[in-house]
């Protein structure tokens, strides 16, 4: 069993291509946030209950559940209660809009994986480097090829693939890079704008600024049209600099 989640939402268009894609290989069940939980990173439900509605069609029966949480809680009660065994993988997207650099940290799609990754199973995460697309072929037919991959080979203890897919026609990939996370973010700036009762409110957005041009890095490999593979961890400890903290001596 494969689970589906992502960030987009249960009837989204990229988790559907990725269900469609699947299917016919895999016995795969999407277990996915009832409505957008776009940039919640690895937020999980605690002051309120969980809901799972089970989803059928008349085609296919139970495909899945839309959950009224987040992707992390997707995860966790996909796993703990509504399979009756442990999946042998998590895969979360295809998610609309390109998930690189310090930008994963807000990550709803990428934060599913990882929580996979906190309970022992192997994740991918994948994204596709548009707002605007539609076209989740290749990111679908690239998704079929390296499932099986990390099915066979395993993934170190605690890790995950964050997957990002250029948004270009198939025949402009270059290829398939293993890089690591850059330094690029989205930069910050607030639409001031008034309601009609003369309330002031604000509306975030931003654009993604590339802060480095070296190769290697996701966000440059995939700006050259390369599919972006990197390998990601939860410990988030940067431990080249214990050795320097510790000699502060600190003391209470």
């Amino acid at each position: 069993m494969i689970v589906l989640t992502n960030d987009d939402g249960f009837y989204a268009a990229g988790i559907q291509s990725v269900w469609q894609a699947l299917k016919p290989l895999e016995d795969v069940i999407i277990v996915a946030p009832e409505s957008e939980q776009s940039a919640v990173g690895h937020a999980i439900t605690l002051a309120n209950p969980l809901k799972a509605l089970p989803v059928k069609t008349q085609e296919h029966g139970l495909i899945g559940y839309a959950v009224s949480g987040t992707p992390a809680d997707c995860v966790k009660i996909a796993v703990t209660e509504l399979l009756d065994e442990p999946p042998e993988m998590v895969i979360s997207g295809v998610n609309h809009g390109g998930n690189m650099g310090t930008s994963i940290i807000y990550s709803g799609t990428v934060s599913a994986a990882t929580e996979a990754a906190t309970m022992g199973l192997p994740a991918i995460a994948v994204s596709l480097d548009s707002w605007e697309s539609r076209d989740f072929s290749v990111a679908t037919e690239f998704i079929r090829n390296l499932y099986p991959l990390v099915l066979e080979h395993g993934l170190p203890e605690g890790v995950s693939l964050n997957v990002n897919i250029p948004a270009v026609p198939r025949d402009e990939i270059k290829g398939v890079a293993v890089t690591r996370q850059g330094k690029s973010r989205v930069i910050e700036k607030f639409d001031k704008r008034v309601d009609p009762r003369n309330n002031i409110y604000y509306w975030l957005a931003g654009e993604m600024t590339f802060m480095e041009v070296e190769p290697g890095t996701d966000c440059e490999m995939v700006r050259e049209n390369y599919i972006s593979v990197t390998p990601i961890h939860f410990d988030l400890t940067r431990h080249d600099a214990l050795d320097r903290i510790k000699e502060w001596k600190l003391e209470f």
